[in-house]
């Protein structure tokens, strides 16, 4: 059986990776390029001309930025998998159960007691 709190956090992991590569992706793509074709990298405002600086510490950044989604991504896939494989759910103490898995004589025995 499968443990659905992992298989929730691991969905939700991956779906925050995703997120976060779309809404701030686009500012880290263009420094391989810029380094690349034209071996000059630029900073850019919105507010001020663009500002000459050195490539790697662009590079740098978007490594850290990749790292921070693969690392959101493989926590939630490590999850999924704990999930998918995990048996917690499965090791319930027969009193903390309820519902209808719950043995019918101990409902009986507790309306004795009163």
């Amino acid at each position: 059986m499968s443990d659905m709190r992992f298989i929730m956090i691991g969905i939700a992991l991956i779906f925050v990776g995703f997120i976060i590569l779309g809404v701030f992706g686009h500012n880290y793509q263009a420094a391989t390029i810029e380094s690349n074709e034209f071996e000059t990298c630029f900073k850019y405002s919105d507010d001020k001309a663009p500002v000459e600086i050195n490539c790697s510490f662009k590079i740098i950044d978007q490594t850290l930025f990749f790292a921070l989604i693969i690392g959101f991504t493989g926590a939630g896939i490590i999850a999924l998998v704990k999930g998918v494989k995990g048996n917690w759910d499965n090791k319930v103490k027969p009193e903390d159960m309820v519902g209808p898995g719950r043995r019918e004589n101990e409902s009986s025995d507790d309306s004795d007691k009163d």
